[in-house]
């Protein structure tokens, strides 16, 4: 898959950062941007999204509280936590609950990020290929226990 292939969601409630962010990476990515939670909600639910970058500190709702409240609705994207504050309870919350990929601080650099974006949509793409082989194991597992049953294997 090409780069530009790769849709990146990044949600962060300054509109700096959110241009900066379309800036540097519109060449690579494919770029959806939100400036609230509900926002990035309203992209997950009209695109496919393979990555999600989310500032934690965000009025209404952190990006651990976004991160958890789409697990259930939007499994697949991998989660990347994004702020300014070092807080290891935070750190802690992402991953345990919003289940985050990776933790990154501001101010960005932005090859750290390509290669983060890049390093996760791999994972993604693992897990995806991962899903679609067990099928195919099941299904296979299926028919050799029919055959097995017809006693034509030997």
């Amino acid at each position: 898959m090409e780069n530009h292939e790769i849709n990146v969601l990044y949600i962060d409630d300054e509109p700096n950062n959110v241009t900066s962010f379309r800036a540097a990476f519109r060449r690579v990515f494919n770029i959806f941007t939100a400036e609230s939670a509900e926002e990035g909600r309203k992209i997950l639910e009209t695109e496919t999204i393979h990555v999600i970058l989310s500032d934690q500190r965000m009025p209404k709702m952190t990006g651990i509280e976004f991160f958890q409240s789409i697990i259930e609705t939007h499994p697949d994207p991998i989660r990347i936590l994004i702020t300014g504050y070092t807080d290891i309870n935070a750190v802690i919350d992402a991953i345990n609950v919003g289940q985050v990929y990776k933790y990154l601080s501001k101010p960005w650099n932005e090859e750290d990020i390509k290669n983060c974006i890049l390093k996760s949509f791999e994972v993604f793409d693992l897990r995806r290929k991962n899903v679609e082989l067990t099928e195919k194991l099941k299904d296979v597992n299926v028919k050799l226990e029919f055959l097995a049953r017809q006693g034509l294997l030997s």
